[in-house]
C-alpha cells in the first residue's frame, strides 16, 4: 500500500478512452495538470470525436505512465471515472492556475483556449501498476465518500485490496 504518483506532475500526457453514442470507443492523448484530488484537467473541443463522446457519456477511462523501454520497467496509473465540463468560475481558475503552472507555453495561445473547453476527469477507481517492485505488480483505490485517503497528498482516497473487476482477465 505504498502509492508513488511522484511521476504524475513530471509526465505530460494522458490517454483518454471515451464511448460514442453509436458504441464505438476512442482514445486521444491530452496534455493534462492534477490537483491534490487527483482529478485531471485538460483542454479539449467539445467538437472533436472525444468531446462528443463526453457529451454523450461521461463516464471513460485514462491511462497515466512514464515511456519504458523493457517490460521491467513498465508502470503507471489505469483510472475509470467520468469526465465533466469544467464552467468559468472559482474551479475554473483554480485548474487555469494548476495548468499554467505545469504548462507555462498555454499562456500565449488565448486564442486556443477560448476555441477549448476545459474539462476534468474525475476517477473513481484508480490502479498502479509497477513492474519494477515485480512482474504484474499492482495496487487499487476507490474514491471514499468519507474523504479520508490513503494515497499520500491526496484526500478522499482508500486502498482496495487487489480483487478482479467484472470480466477482466489479468492488469
Amino acid at each position: 500500500m505504498d502509492a508513488d504518483f511522484s511521476d504524475l506532475p513530471l509526465i505530460s500526457t494522458m490517454t483518454l478512452a471515451t464511448q460514442g453514442a453509436d458504441g464505438e470507443s476512442h482514445a486521444a492523448d491530452v496534455y493534462f495538470a492534477s490537483d491534490e484530488e487527483v482529478n485531471l484537467y485538460f483542454f479539449s473541443d467539445p467538437i472533436s470525436q472525444h468531446g462528443l463522446d463526453i457529451a454523450h457519456n461521461p463516464r471513460a477511462a485514462v491511462t497515466i505512465h512514464p515511456e519504458s523501454q523493457g517490460w521491467e520497467d513498465i508502470r503507471g496509473l489505469q483510472m475509470r471515472g467520468e469526465v465533466q465540463r469544467v464552467e468559468p468560475g472559482s474551479s475554473w481558475d483554480s485548474a487555469w492556475e494548476k495548468y499554467v503552472a505545469k504548462f507555462p507555453f498555454v499562456t500565449g495561445l488565448k486564442s486556443f483556449i477560448d476555441r477549448n473547453q476545459l474539462f476534468v476527469f474525475v476517477p473513481h477507481w484508480i490502479r498502479l501498476i509497477d513492474n519494477r517492485r515485480g512482474f504484474g505488480y499492482k495496487e487499487e483505490w476507490l474514491r471514499s465518500a468519507e474523504g479520508q485517503s490513503e494515497i499520500p497528498g491526496s484526500r478522499g482516497w482508500r486502498f482496495q485490496p487487489e480483487t478482479e473487476l467484472p470480466g477482466e482477465i489479468g492488469g
